[in-house]
């Protein structure tokens, strides 16, 4: 159950920080201290989400940012969505695609039941809003999905600030390419540090699966010199790279977009990941996230 100090109402109404024993570790919601219902989920001291309730279009992270872009530009505006999120964190793109894709349908899978109901508490969602959590794996539940459902994807899947080795193959893509439409978005969110082989590694396996890829990351990132955040985007149809690049560059992180050769050349002689050789993504540095 979430700490709270006694008389005081739920982290929505408050300033404190609240905090929860969840299966993956210790949860907890920092406020933001310039918005007065926005809050950062945090755990173990790892940063997951940030949400404001009163402008859940304001999007803080950067990789966040960039999800947000792909669904901006997987339809035309304001037409509602399938949206698959494997992972949960704090629903913060799930709250994102309700708000600005009214009648969207989505489901989000997330295997920390305990968070969940925490998130949920402490940040409940509008009664109106579409979205059906499910307790579980975020393959297990993939692998439930009916074929081309979704119309976008989005991964953000981390246990210990690492990704799963198992969601980070070609088997895994290929369940995601399965799940969605012709025409439909994969999205996912990657954490390596220098040299980059864990991104390059990852650009080759949705090669094996995708005809289309694209990959916005700050260039210290792209260059293996710096921890950091990269969003890799696939699909069967042309992607609109052209206005995710100019989005990302005007970002206040100002990534670069990668896509077509020069993308190719990243990736280098990197092979495709298969369940058989599968590792988690790389543990980030001591002290990255103080």
């Amino acid at each position: 159950m979430a700490k709270k100090a006694k008389g005081q109402g739920r982290a929505r109404h408050r300033r404190a920080v609240v905090t929860a024993r969840v299966e993956t570790g210790e949860a907890s919601l920092e406020p933001e201290r310039e918005h007065p219902r926005a809050w950062s989920l945090l755990l173990d001291g790892a940063p997951q989400s940030h949400v404001d309730l009163d402008e859940p279009t304001r999007l803080v992270f950067a990789y966040q940012r960039t999800f947000g872009d792909v669904l901006d530009l997987a339809a035309p505006e304001r037409a509602p969505l399938r949206v698959l999120h494997l992972g949960g964190g704090a629903l913060t793109l799930a709250r994102y695609a309700a708000a600005t894709r009214p009648r969207s349908t989505q489901q989000v899978a997330e295997a920390d039941g305990a968070l969940v109901r925490f998130v949920r508490e402490e940040l409940p969602l509008p009664p109106e809003w579409r979205i059906r959590v499910r307790q579980g794996d975020a393959r297990e539940v993939l692998g439930k999905v009916p074929d081309s459902w979704a119309d976008v994807v989005l991964s953000d899947v981390f246990r210990g600030a690492r990704t799963p080795a198992h969601l980070t193959t070609v088997e895994y893509l290929g369940e995601v390419r399965r799940v969605l439409r012709e025409d439909g978005v994969f999205a996912a969110n990657l954490a390596d540090g220098p040299p980059g082989a864990y991104l390059r590694a990852q650009v080759a396996t949705a090669a094996a699966v995708f005809g289309e890829r694209c990959l916005v990351a700050p260039p210290a990132v792209l260059g293996g010199r710096r921890f950091g955040n990269g969003v890799l985007v696939a699909s069967a149809r042309r992607l609109p790279v052209e206005e995710l690049g100019r989005r990302a560059a005007r970002g206040e992180q100002q990534a670069r977009l990668q896509h077509g050769a020069e993308l190719d050349e990243f990736a280098g002689s990197a092979a495709p990941v298969t369940d058989a050789r599968a590792t988690p993504s790389p543990a980030p540095p001591e002290g990255v996230f103080a």
